[in-house]
């Protein structure tokens, strides 16, 4: 069992937030890069970390991260720890090399998830995949197997979200606060990086006139991501893409853990009503955890988050909610 910290000051959700980035050692594991050409002529760069298990556990990582991220590589240790082979999905740009088209990723582009499933079940190696999703990447993956449970290759047995923005118009309202500002300027400064090089690379097609100025996800989805990828405004957007919608189809065994305190996340995001009587869905809500932190102590560095992913990935149910509660120990 991984104790989740919950002392002072981990009972800050910006606490939780920010110590894995600043202070947690970079988990060891080794991957092996394929590039996979997608159907539209753009490519995804994926990782792999694999023995020779019969049982893969896919991870998506967050807005502007990667799978050199430390809360993918502590997943993917863990998952291998565990008897499992690790894919690492890049979402398209976030590899280390700008993807092909004008389109990047967003939080409602499921396709590129589809066809890496659909390419890992073709090749034959593995009896099921299993996925973990964190944040963005999360509402990438509830929204995927909700949408259409029909099309979701037989190979993916159950998936594990964190730290999901399950209304994405109501975490942008979260985000809009004074006290989430470092976190956005930080992401808005990687996002304009990007649509610099975009309008690079494609001859000046994005007007980028006043990109410093934009401060909100509001202002930066209405601009450019909205209207790169389809959507009339970043309200459209988010109203279209948000997984909240989609959690009734969800046909796999499902559990979506939000931390309580999470600074990204507004009212709107803990799907309670929806979880409730599900037959597949389960919603845990830690009172500490932040933003993707679950900061705890295991064996070899082991998060909290990782634990309790594994706890549900390697039971034969679902996820024991009150010896997760037990673990909420105050260290």
């Amino acid at each position: 069992m991984v104790r989740l910290w919950t002392a002072f000051p981990f009972s800050n959700g910006h606490v939780h937030t920010v110590f894995p980035v600043l202070f947690r050692a970079q988990p060891d594991l080794d991957y092996e890069r394929q590039r996979l050409d997608t159907s539209d002529g753009d490519f995804l760069d994926l990782d792999w970390s694999c023995g020779k298990s019969d049982r893969l556990v896919l991870i998506l990582h967050g807005l502007e991260g990667h799978s050199r991220r430390k809360y993918v590589l502590g997943m993917g240790r863990a998952a291998r720890a565990h008897g499992f082979d690790v894919l690492a999905m890049n979402f398209r740009g976030c590899g280390g090399e700008m993807n092909r088209k004008l389109t990047m990723y967003h939080s409602g582009l499921t396709q590129d998830l589809h066809e890496v499933l659909c390419m890992v079940q073709g090749q034959g190696r593995y009896a099921s995949a299993d996925i973990v999703g964190f944040s963005l990447g999360g509402n990438v993956l509830l929204k995927y197997l909700g949408e259409d449970a029909a099309r979701v290759p037989g190979i993916v047995r159950r998936a594990v979200a964190f730290s999901v923005p399950c209304d994405l118009e109501d975490a942008a309202e979260a985000l809009a606060r004074p006290q989430c500002a470092i976190y956005v300027r930080y992401l808005l400064d990687q996002l304009r990086k990007k649509i610099r090089e975009k309008n690079r690379l494609f001859s000046s097609a994005l007007d980028v006139q006043g990109l410093d100025s934009i401060r909100t996800f509001r202002e930066f989805d209405d601009r450019f991501t909205a209207p790169l990828h389809g959507f009339r405004n970043a309200r459209d957007y988010w109203r279209r893409c948000s997984c909240r919608q989609f959690l009734s189809g969800i046909d796999r065994r499902t559990c979506i853990i939000n931390a309580a305190n999470d600074p990204f996340l507004g009212p709107k995001c803990f799907p309670r009503a929806e979880a409730a009587h599900h037959p597949c869905l389960q919603l845990f809500s830690p009172l500490t955890g932040g933003h993707v932190g679950f900061a705890g102590s295991g064996q070899n560095g082991m998060y909290w988050s990782e634990w309790a992913a594994m706890c549900f990935l390697c039971s034969h149910e679902d996820l024991d909610v009150q010896n997760l509660l037990a673990a909420e120990t105050v260290v």
